[in-house]
């Protein structure tokens, strides 16, 4: 049996890491869902943007995994880089094609997560910012439902300090993570994984490769801490 995450948000959960920059990761156990079928899973996971896409959390995140599991791991990759909280509401195509394609997935495995990274397109306003929890309470809670998975663990990542020398375009990020925090204190298969400590490729936009690598594992941790509930 594969068991199954679902990989969703904009570019830094879709990856924009280098290629060259780290070593690939080689698991025969970890699969990833691409052209309606199971496959061995090669970065880059996500086709979003050929010409963009590149090293990503979700690989480093399965490996690890698969290694303390010893179970097959499969990543569901629905990210689009560049989008923002609004464009993921239910009765959007983003949120349809992630819903149509993991309900397809699951006919060979087993829905155990949902991955999301995004919020650097809803940093540039207060408006924006200061609504991000409700607005995105309102959009999981319905794809849970909608994939009758309503407590499942999802596994949030915090938004890179570096946006802060972005432009000044990103000035409200440090809101939406404080308001992420909040939201998975309140909620017992919510868990928050920071980023600090990690660091940009460059763009003071999008993380680099090895700090990519190390977010997949946190993201793992993360996952694990469910593992008592969540028996693989």
């Amino acid at each position: 049996m594969i068991y199954a995450f679902l990989l969703i948000g904009q570019s830094n959960m879709a990856g924009r890491g280098k290629m060259d920059e780290v070593e690939p990761i080689v698991n025969k156990h970890v699969l990833m869902f691409r052209d309606h079928k199971w496959q061995k899973a090669v970065e880059p996971i996500h086709d979003d943007k050929p010409e963009l896409a590149g090293i990503g959390l979700g690989m480093s995140f399965a490996d690890d995994l698969q290694k303390i599991t010893k179970k097959t791991i499969g990543l569901i990759p629905c990210a689009v880089g560049g989008t923002s909280l609004d464009e993921w509401k239910k009765g959007g195509e983003l949120y349809s094609k992630a819903v149509n394609t993991t309900k397809e997935a699951l006919r060979e495995s087993v829905l155990k997560g949902i991955l999301w990274h995004q919020g650097e397109a809803d940093s540039g306003t207060y408006e924006k910012a200061s609504s991000y929890k409700d607005r995105f309470l309102s959009m999981i809670n319905s794809m849970m439902e909608d994939l009758n998975c309503k407590d499942i663990p999802v596994i949030i990542g915090g938004l890179g300090a570096f946006l802060q020398f972005h432009n000044g375009i990103c000035n409200y990020w440090s809101v939406i993570n404080h308001l992420l925090e909040q939201l998975c204190s309140e909620r017992n298969n919510f868990a928050f994984v920071s980023a600090e400590g990690l660091t940009d490729n460059g763009d003071t936009l999008h993380f680099n490769s090895e700090s990519l690598r190390e977010f997949g594992k946190r993201y793992a941790r993360a996952w694990l801490s469910f593992n008592s509930k969540w028996n693989m």
